[in-house]
């Protein structure tokens, strides 16, 4: 076994773990899921069937992933968030077959106590506050918050807020990598 799991750790059986990955107390990893390379799942994390995390995922205490949801490399997300995957759930009427995909790209991060809605993506390197209620898609390098969630502003591969001056060109703080705004649309340009 190449990953460390927590004895109190429930791994049910046809799931694959990458190397490096640690899972810690009281959580319980679903039938079928993939969880990649050094991934660290922390306590009291539920992780549903068939549900993929990439590489370098962290996954805070408390988190609930659903089936339905899939995570890219380097994903962040912060304790107790949620993700939904029926849109008008019923205790007495079965939904299982209406399941509605989310899919977070790489190097996003959703802060605690945040709900994604089913069926929206969160782009690359998003950034989703503590408490959001997110009900649409979010593209790549925004910022979002609140209840429902309403983009900010725009937010570096680092996580610092970027200020893009009338040419639509910023530069992160930390990182000194640049971005450039188009048409709505930011991206990294070195």
């Amino acid at each position: 076994m190449e990953y460390f799991s927590h004895e109190t750790a429930i791994i049910d059986e046809g799931c694959t773990i990458g190397k490096g990955t640690k899972i810690w107390h009281f959580s319980h990893i679903m039938p079928g899921c993939t969880l990649g390379e050094n991934c660290n799942i922390g306590q009291n994390v539920v992780i549903s069937p068939q549900v993929v995390l990439g590489s370098n995922v962290k996954v805070q205490n408390n988190v609930s992933i659903y089936t339905g949801v899939t995570c890219d490399d380097d994903v962040f997300l912060g304790p107790s968030m949620v993700f939904t995957n029926v849109i008008n759930p019923r205790s007495a009427v079965n939904r299982k077959n209406e399941y509605a995909k989310t899919h977070v790209g790489k190097g996003a991060s959703i802060g605690a106590n945040a709900t994604i809605v089913c069926g929206h993506n969160i782009g690359d390197y998003a950034f989703i506050g503590a408490g959001a209620v997110v009900t649409k898609d979010v593209p790549p390098y925004s910022l979002w918050v609140g209840n429902p969630a309403k983009q900010l502003g725009w937010i570096s591969e680092y996580g610092h807020r970027l200020q893009f001056d009338k040419d639509g060109n910023a530069e992160c703080p930390e990182s000194k990598e640049k971005y450039k705004l188009e048409s709505g649309k930011v991206s990294k340009i070195g």
